[in-house]
């Protein structure tokens, strides 16, 4: 079973997107369904957002 975990910006909101290591991501209100999302693309992903600051 995939742990999901929401960012610690999204406060008790319901409207986020969470993150399921190894798994994908999924919209919160919307759990049931997710996107799948490789280890390798999710740290390219981050490495972008990272340098975009």
């Amino acid at each position: 079973m995939a742990v999901w975990r929401k960012s610690s910006y999204s406060g008790t909101s319901s409207d986020c997107v969470e993150v399921g290591r190894g798994v994908g991501i999924r919209d919160s209100k919307a759990p049931t369904t997710h996107l799948p999302v490789s280890d390798k693309a999710w740290s390219a992903f981050l490495t972008e957002v990272k340098s975009a600051r």
